[in-house]
């Protein structure tokens, strides 16, 4: 499939349209220094993916909007030189492309709203658009949610396909319920992890732990093609079964 909506909502990619806005979450720019510090040693490659992706999703809509809904960086109590350098001219290129930026606070945003502010951009704890409240998703808000749908990152979620003795993970959207709201559940838009499967790891999101999430339906996402799963519990049923 080229186009899915879930809830209204537009896939494109890892990206989500709703009317004028776009929106990524998860970006963990930075992360490569992470690695490299933790004696990991990989290149430095995922800026100049995520800019190049985002083009590309640029160029098939005609939003002049967008909502980063959290962990626009990666390093919890610090900023570090790559950080720095990234957020400034990522935030550079929105203001090339978008009249308006939103950024929503993720856990890994504590300074955040420091590099934010030298742009003269605001860091939210929350947004809403179009009857949806897009919130990151490590902790679930003290206000009331009006809107019909609730829109999260945080847990990258992924699907775990197995190809004879290896796993492939894909990254993935998620649609389901939360209490009496609609639930969208978005992939992570980095490009060093694909994530969490969905099929072995639990979910660490607040909005998700206590809560079921085999009634959850699948969206598959690979280079703007997107693959319908079905229900959570039909692949595990699948899998069980062969």
């Amino acid at each position: 499939m080229k186009n899915e909506t879930i809830y209204g909502a537009r896939i494109i990619d890892s990206a989500l349209q709703i009317g004028d806005y776009l929106i990524i979450s998860d970006l963990h720019l930075g992360y490569e220094q992470a690695l490299n510090s933790a004696g990991v040693m990989i290149p430095r490659f995922q800026y100049e993916k995520i800019i190049k992706r985002l083009k590309e999703i640029i160029s098939q809509t005609d939003v002049s909007k967008i909502i980063v809904n959290g962990d626009l960086k990666h390093e919890f109590g610090k900023i570090t030189r790559q950080e720095q350098k990234e957020i400034d001219d990522f935030i550079s290129f929105l203001k090339d492309e978008f009249e308006e930026i939103i950024l929503i606070k993720g856990n890994h945003d504590n300074f955040t709203p420091f590099i934010a502010g030298k742009n003269n951009l605001e860091v939210f704890d929350y947004s809403s658009v179009e009857n949806n409240f897009i919130i990151h998703g490590d902790k679930i808000p003290l206000t009331s949610i009006k809107e019909d749908t609730i829109i999260i990152g945080h847990e990258h979620p992924s699907l775990g396909l197995k190809s004879g003795e290896r796993i492939e993970r894909i990254k993935c959207f998620l649609k389901g319920k939360w209490q009496s709201k609609n639930i969208i559940v978005m992939p992570s838009f980095n490009f060093i992890s694909e994530g969490s499967d969905v099929l072995h790891e639990k979910p660490i999101s607040p909005f998700l732990k206590d809560l079921s999430i085999d009634e959850f339906e699948v969206f598959g996402i690979e280079h703007f093609e997107i693959l319908y799963f079905g229900k959570l519990k039909d692949i595990i049923k699948t899998r069980k079964s062969i």
